[in-house]
């Protein structure tokens, strides 16, 4: 076998090896759809990716590309032509009903045409590992062809938890209200887990991976609240409250009893100090180290003049995306 031949196969054994994984064909822009795009890290993906000069379809239930989790109608016309997906399912991996809206999802994705898949999940929650299966296998598809490899990315709490959504209502009004207890998580800064999930999407190397990412060092609710008002130069405390409490509470925002006390029951079985451990995600992926609180604390409150951190549009208290 003389060298161009050899060369020529290992070229063509090698674009085979790329169109398994995901990439699209030479001279052609990737086409990702982002679903929850106007969430916490849907948002941000697909901002990062449009920057990257990647085709994105941006997912929401009012967006352009239609996509709704809630009504099945809009998965095949978003999937339709696209080449990767980033998955952020609305409410939570653990919530009833998701193992099948996975198992449906991934489903459609294989018969669409897309190879490459990273979804985000739930670090620490056994209840999640049931509907990243169903995706797994589901968008393996059916051996009629080549299917979708899947990448887990897997975080916990977002910095981001105090600056939009629900909680940053309360850190305007100078207040940390968390069924937490003394609890220490690592909470990772959303811009660090967009700028994974795009690597994962646009890099080979990540198929059938679970990337853990966490930020740089555990903090108490307590100390978030200091870091808070170090930054805003406002007082700001932490109030610990029970899971019973935190239900009521989260009804007066407007949440059904029993999705409150559901959301509730989540928060108090996660934060029982089991995910508190730092993982090297961030810097096995990015090659540089995640930003610490302290740091998004500065940035995000510290050009106030005794205003609350600005509330924005798509989030629950956790990886919720609308």
């Amino acid at each position: 076998m003389t060298t161009q031949t050899k060369n020529t196969q290992n070229t063509q054994a090698q674009n085979r090896q790329s169109t398994r994984a995901g990439n699209a064909p030479a001279g052609k822009t990737r086409t990702v759809l982002v679903t929850s795009a106007s969430g916490k890290t849907g948002r941000r993906v697909a901002e990062r990716l449009a920057a990257r000069g990647v085709t994105v379809r941006a997912g929401s239930r009012t967006g352009t590309t239609r996509f709704d989790w809630e009504d099945r109608a809009t998965w095949g016309p978003a999937l339709r032509g696209a080449d990767a997906a980033y998955v952020a399912y609305y409410p939570d991996l653990a919530a009833p009903g998701a193992v099948g809206a996975m198992e449906a999802f991934g489903r459609l994705a294989a018969e669409n045409g897309v190879r490459r898949i990273t979804l985000l999940s739930g670090r620490g929650e056994p209840m999640a590992l049931a509907a990243e299966e169903a995706l797994r296998t589901a968008a393996a598809g059916s051996g009629e062809g080549p299917g979708a490899e899947l990448t887990l990315v897997r975080a916990s709490f977002f910095a981001q938890n105090f600056s939009e959504g629900l909680l940053a209502e309360g850190v305007a009004e100078g207040a940390v209200v968390f069924p937490a207890g003394d609890t220490a998580e690592p909470f990772i800064d959303v811009d660090d887990l967009a700028d994974v999930v795009v690597e994962t999407l646009t890099a080979d190397g990540h198929a059938g991976l679970v990337h853990e990412v966490t930020g740089p060092r555990p903090l108490g609710f307590a100390e978030v609240a200091a870091e808070i008002a170090r930054a805003s130069g406002r007082p700001v405390v932490y109030e610990p409250v029970s899971e019973a409490a935190y239900a009521e509470l989260l009804t007066g925002f407007g949440l059904p009893a029993d999705e409150a006390a559901w959301l509730a029951a989540l928060f108090a079985t996660l934060l029982d100090g089991h995910n508190s451990s730092v993982t090297d995600g961030v810097k096995r992926v990015l090659g540089r180290e995640p930003r610490s609180f302290a740091a998004f604390a500065s940035e995000t409150w510290g050009g106030e003049a005794g205003g609350g951190g600005r509330p924005e549009e798509g989030g629950g208290l956790r990886r919720g995306e609308a």
